[in-house]
């Protein structure tokens, strides 16, 4: 994604800040230009925080035209506006105020970025006389953000807001989608306009294909007619491009069996025979050896990171490639390429559907797959006399309660990788963690703001101990707003991924991977309003998590695992695909 700013000219001298007042013979203020313009884009939700720099916003938020969830930390708001766009496939809407304000929202904001999650944050700034004179709460962050952003404007003129707003909207849900951010003064939200609203989009340079050329087709269709052991690679373009009902027609149709990566679980059931797993450092014996055997792979949507692709010049050794994405850039960057088709996933495929093509028969293939997942199937061992409770069966049962149907998201960690091995998803966006950036305390905001965009549905919460008390604080929104979420802390006393990596690669050498000392969860859930739920007797789990979901209410289950539990198996960094360790 290109990465640009742009400043909308200055078109007014107001020399101080204090004697700025709301000119009484216009229409309408700056900021209610703000909020008609989020209205005409159907934001239901504002994911915020106030402060001095935007309190003309705030006042207009009094009227509750648009309903403000108001966080406990900025960095809260942006990841529950991330839980939001990946449910409910609009932009979240964050707005916070200048300086810290603006600087909290960071992370959130590059976590976006890394999962191509359209949001609209609009940051606070100091009076325009005041930028650029170290005023009080004043920040850079059009350069701090320039390179974690689609876009970012400064408004300057209070004419230009629903332009810009429009804008902002079309390029964050176009394309590769993302954040874009908004600098909005102090007084543009008090200086007020009768000019007629004019929000003509006006993006030179920015253009989205999203048609396939019908050679590309052909070529790909080619490919597919001689192949005898294809793969698809399904990423979180499946998603985007709402295309997971055209991905099983053309895997039905050609008996291709699927690996996804970790955002594009979901991408076709859990229990399809032709779902092979996660692919890659944590990914299932059956997907990592599917990538290493085939000879057609075909990827649509992701970007072959290297948790996918550790060896890049190790990966899928035998195999044509082609790489379907809509971001051009992604074409080439990683892995070498045969076909770059760049294109929106689902036209992709629907084109693809169109031919009338002789089917190869796969059946020794299949077959071959078939072995690898009886093999090595995700698996755990269950002693009976184990004093400690298995997370692996903790999440397979929550899956087995919820039909695989619930929203979850997790946190960052070992407990992440077990969701993605052990959850029996269904279905497209069910999944929301953060895969590029690897954020801990997302979990929680997360699945509220999923909560706000589908309030009828089970959402669940997958947290570590470590990444649970980053975020914890939002958990006063729970009892605020009466949402049901469940969310499971898997509670092992440590830095779980850090202290496995410790343990492999640097001699068990656990320098300050172990939590020498914990709050009492339980204590602080109540402290919260949210019913708690203690699990540290594996024979009492199963009855404990149906107490759980019984709750009718937010509930915090914290489940006591063993402090040297791994996630396996593991390809080790550097090593390619098919060089797994841990396998049972």
């Amino acid at each position: 994604m290109t990465q640009t700013h742009h400043t909308v000219p200055q078109n007014h001298n107001e020399s101080e800040e204090t004697t700025l007042q709301p000119d009484t013979n216009a229409l309408k203020s700056g900021a209610q230009l703000l909020v008609d313009a989020f209205l005409e884009e159907g934001v239901e939700y504002i994911f915020g925080y106030p402060g001095g720099a935007v309190l003309p916003l705030y006042d207009t938020f009094y009227n509750e035209q648009i309903k403000h969830i108001l966080y406990r930390h900025e960095q809260g708001a942006t990841h529950a506006a991330e839980g939001y766009a990946r449910v409910s496939g609009k932009p979240g809407v964050v707005v916070v105020t200048s300086g810290p304000g603006a600087t909290n929202a960071i992370t959130g904001i590059a976590d976006a970025y890394s999962d191509s999650l359209p949001l609209i944050v609009i940051t606070g700034q100091v009076a325009t006389p005041g930028i650029g004179k170290d005023a009080f709460q004043e920040a850079d962050i059009l350069s701090m953000t320039t390179a974690i952003t689609k876009h970012n404007y400064q408004v300057n003129d209070v004419k230009e807001i629903p332009r810009i707003i429009k804008e902002a909207f079309h390029v964050a849900n176009s394309g590769r989608k993302g954040p874009v951010v908004i600098d909005f003064p102090k007084d543009m939200g008090i200086l007020s306009t009768d000019s007629p609203v004019d929000n003509t989009v006006n993006t030179p340079g920015y253009y989205v294909n999203t048609k396939p050329d019908i050679d590309e087709i052909q070529k790909l269709n080619d490919y597919l007619k001689t192949s005898e052991r294809p793969v698809i690679l399904a990423g979180a373009g499946i998603h985007f491009s709402k295309s997971n009902s055209q991905l099983r027609q053309l895997v039905d149709k050609y008996q291709i069996p699927v690996v996804t990566t970790l955002h594009g679980l979901g991408a076709i059931p859990y229990d399809d025979p032709h779902f092979l797993g996660m692919g890659g450092m944590h990914g299932s014996y059956a997907s990592n050896m599917a990538l290493t055997e085939c000879d057609l792979l075909i990827n649509f949507g992701s970007r072959f990171d290297d948790r996918l692709a550790s060896n890049p010049d190790e990966f899928a050794p035998n195999a044509t490639i082609v790489h379907v994405d809509i971001d051009p850039s992604e074409i080439d960057k990683i892995i070498k390429t045969d076909l770059g088709i760049v294109a929106d996933v689902k036209n992709v495929i629907e084109a693809l559907l169109k031919y009338d093509t002789e089917k190869i028969n796969h059946d020794a293939w299949l077959t071959t797959i078939k072995g690898y997942q009886d093999k090595h199937p995700f698996k755990y061992v269950d002693d009976p006399l184990e004093k400690f409770c298995k997370p692996q069966r903790a999440i397979e049962y929550i899956g087995e309660i919820t039909q695989g149907k619930a929203y979850v998201a997790t946190d960052v960690g070992q407990h992440q990788m077990w969701v993605a091995q052990f959850y029996p998803f269904q279905t497209y966006g069910q999944l929301i963690t953060s895969g590029g950036l690897g954020t801990m305390g997302f979990g929680i905001p997360a699945a509220i703001g999923a909560k706000f965009a589908k309030p009828n549905e089970t959402v669940v919460a997958f947290v570590g101990d470590g990444g649970f008390q980053m975020t914890n604080q939002e958990m006063a929104l729970l009892n605020e707003f009466n949402l049901n979420i469940k969310i499971v802390l898997i509670n092992n006393g440590t830095l779980g991924m850090v202290k496995q990596w410790q343990d492999k690669f640097f001699n068990q050498r656990f320098s300050h991977s172990v939590f020498n000392d914990q709050p009492d969860f339980m204590k602080m859930s109540e402290a919260y309003g949210v019913k708690g739920f203690l699990i540290d007797d594996p024979k009492c789990l199963e009855a404990q998590i149906d107490a759980a979901f019984l709750h009718n209410g937010p509930a915090l289950i914290e489940i006591r695992i063993s402090p040297v539990e791994p996630v396996l198996p593991m390809v080790p960094s550097g090593k390619a695909n098919h060089e797994m360790e841990g396998l049972l």
